[in-house]
């Protein structure tokens, strides 16, 4: 699993949590906030992102991200629910991480790019009972950046 970091080019998981790491070690008194979330964009081939944010509340943040393409999938249902099993996919190895080592006080949360409004809303229940049934947080619209920000940015 290859995930690209803005300012340090291409990392594997393991790459990607150490730098976690060494971001909190530098402010361990600090609040920090694990935001995972993916987004994707159909055209010829559906292109899926999924997003790793590691949030110093009030300070600012670093990302990581890894693209990855399929066939071109037609059904926002579909997608949805795929990228969603894509962002649990990445929490869960990242939470697994982060109890091996002292840290599973940080906060997971998975945000999703589904809302009140618009046609992905007769999938909120549904999806964040996914979510929340494995153990995380659920942020939908307006609240889910790391979807609808960071992921979405690199979908493009």
């Amino acid at each position: 699993m290859k995930f690209i970091s803005p300012s340090k080019g291409s990392l594997t998981l393991e790459e990607v949590y150490a730098d976690i790491i060494d971001f909190v070690k530098m402010s361990p008194d600090s609040q920090y906030k694990v935001i995972i979330g993916s987004d994707s964009q159909a055209r010829e081939q559906t292109c899926f992102v999924t997003a790793i944010i590691i949030h110093q509340v009030g300070k600012g943040a670093r990302y990581y991200y890894r693209k990855s393409y399929h066939r071109k999938i037609n059904s926002l249902r579909q997608r949805i629910f795929y990228e969603t099993a894509l962002s649990l996919e990445t929490a869960s190895k990242l939470a697994e991480k982060l109890a091996e080592n002292g840290l599973a006080d940080l906060d997971v949360e998975i945000h999703l790019d589904i809302g009140p409004r618009g046609d992905t809303r007769d999938l909120i229940r549904e999806i964040v009972g996914m979510v929340a049934g494995s153990g995380f947080d659920a942020k939908i619209k307006p609240e889910s950046c790391g979807a609808t920000k960071v992921a979405d940015k690199h979908t493009k």
